[in-house]
């Protein structure tokens, strides 16, 4: 099926194993947003990478190889992802470059500028990490010192050393959101941007992660519209995730779950990022493959009924 019969409808009709029959056959007017996630099935070439890709009906995934990765292989990868229409969402960096153990700092740039060299070989969308915490038990845990100002400049010079080492000019790092560690807020990150100064600085787009009180529990689709309304432009993946409130408890407990089994406001989620081309959905932290599916089938649910194919 070419590219000028492959409908809306076609997809929204199709099962989850259907639609990988059609896959990537979209058609440039139509709405749809790229999902991916973690594979389970083992594969040993760019071949068998894709044709598990396919199976699941993702158009996206996270980079399939480690930095140490030979020239070689990363060529295979990186054409087997353009042939077959598939996005790299990203490089993981995860590490903590604000340590206070200078071993485990100088650990953690090294990652993250190994990873932004991946990134940009790869042709991946963008190469992630968080940006670190003071606490010394918990590389990204919460500490009194995460949201200082000393804090914020170390980030941003930090941040600035890692793309200057690499100098990418395709792909972009970029700073999860995270609710105690900078960027903590859509204005925060605004601030970075400014401050890191760099074009090839951009955003991850984690909505979950700054859903941190009752307020912006109950009023998290105003908040993901702010999100995309002040950093849409700089966003270069999302991941897919949801949140219950605990309501048995009296001190405010925000508990992440599956997507579909919590109260995060997917229509506007989706509503947004289908307006920006080519930006990935990528679904973690479950640990199954039977979740991923469910996952999968409530995002392309509550699509279907947006009008967007996912």
């Amino acid at each position: 099926m070419d590219r000028r019969t492959f409908t809306k409808t076609t997809v929204q009709a199709a099962s989850l194993a259907g639609l990988s029959s059609y896959f990537p056959n979209v058609t440039t007017q139509d709405q749809y947003i790229r999902l991916g996630g973690p594979l389970f099935d083992p594969y040993d070439s760019p071949d068998g990478w894709v044709t598990s890709l396919k199976k699941l009906g993702y158009r996206a995934a996270y980079c399939p190889i480690k930095t140490d990765a030979a020239t070689d292989q990363i060529k295979a990868y990186a054409g087997a992802a353009r042939k077959a229409d598939i996005i790299i969402a990203e490089v993981g960096a995860w590490s903590n470059p604000l340590s206070a153990n200078p071993a485990t700092a100088k650990t953690a740039f090294t990652k993250c500028v190994d990873s932004l060299a991946l990134a940009e070989a790869i042709g991946a969308n963008c190469c992630v990490n968080i940006s670190g915490s003071k606490n010394p038990a918990q590389w990204a845990g919460p500490h009194k010192d995460n949201l200082t100002k000393a804090t914020f400049d170390q980030i941003v010079s930090i941040t600035r050393s890692i793309i200057d080492e690499i100098k990418p000019t395709r792909t972009y790092f970029t700073l999860e959101l995270m609710p105690w560690s900078y960027p903590d807020s859509v204005n925060s990150y605004l601030r970075l941007l400014k401050a890191v100064n760099r074009k090839q600085f951009g955003v991850h787009l984690d909505p979950m992660n700054i859903i941190d009180s009752p307020r912006s529990f109950f009023s998290n689709g105003d908040l993901i519209s702010d999100c995309f309304k002040k950093l849409g432009p700089h966003i270069r993946s999302c991941h897919g995730k949801d949140i219950n409130l605990k309501e048995d408890a009296y001190t405010p407990q925000l508990v992440e779950c599956r997507p579909g089994l919590g109260q995060m406001d997917y229509p506007v989620f989706l509503r947004a990022l289908s307006r920006l081309k080519d930006i990935p959905l990528m679904m973690e932290h479950l640990t199954t493959a039977e979740a991923y599916q469910e996952a999968a089938a409530y995002i392309r649910a509550v699509g279907t009924k947006q009008g967007i194919i996912i």
